[in-house]
């Protein structure tokens, strides 16, 4: 028989792709008010890995990542795709989008980002939410899956993730969440 334990709390973190940096800066403020300050936000990098949003967007992306201070439960990734898809409709320009928003989490083991899109490396988790298992930890630094996007296998990013996970065990060292895993079960939300 397994014995269950509290799950470790998690950083969040969220891609944004913009059409321009106006925008991305509007929507990091929007995102500090809801999940508390930024700890660590990437150089703005052009997206040129995919012509997906172009479309939509316009052609001459910009994208940026970025980590929170606080740390999360990591059921609670679900209902912050679903803010963030609102937050992505509010920003919209008639039916075309001006961001693109991909929360996600960095845990000691790996790094998951929410999705709508169900696939076989895909779990369910609630409310039409997805976890995407992106990238794994072990040697030292994260590696991709044979299914990871390009741009999350780029040697630079997986640097730039590694030192949010550095931060981030530094966080659970030091006992930050501490208090998350406990409220969970105690008071039986989730």
């Amino acid at each position: 028989m397994s014995v269950t334990r509290f799950p470790d709390a998690v950083k969040l973190i969220v891609s944004i792709i913009a059409a321009d940096r106006e925008q991305m800066n509007g929507v990091i403020g929007q995102l500090a008010e809801d999940y508390g300050a930024p700890d660590v936000i990437g150089a703005f990098h052009g997206f040129h890995y995919t012509d997906y949003y172009a479309p939509e967007m316009g052609s001459a992306l910009v994208r940026r990542f970025l980590s929170f201070r606080g740390l999360i439960r990591p059921e609670l990734l679900p209902e912050i795709k679903i803010a963030t898809n609102s937050l992505e409709n509010e920003r919209s320009e008639g039916a075309k989008r001006r961001v693109n928003l991909d929360p996600g989490y960095i845990s000691s083991a790996h790094l998951i980002l929410a999705t709508g899109k169900g696939y076989t490396h895909r779990p369910y988790l609630h409310r039409g939410i997805y976890a995407d298992l992106t990238l794994v930890f072990r040697d030292k630094t994260f590696h991709p899956l044979p299914w990871t996007y390009p741009d999350y296998a780029d040697a630079g990013q997986i640097a730039f993730f590694n030192r949010i996970r550095q931060r981030y065990m530094m966080q659970l060292r030091q006992g930050e969440g501490e208090n998350l895993r406990q409220d969970v079960w105690e008071t039986g939300e989730s």
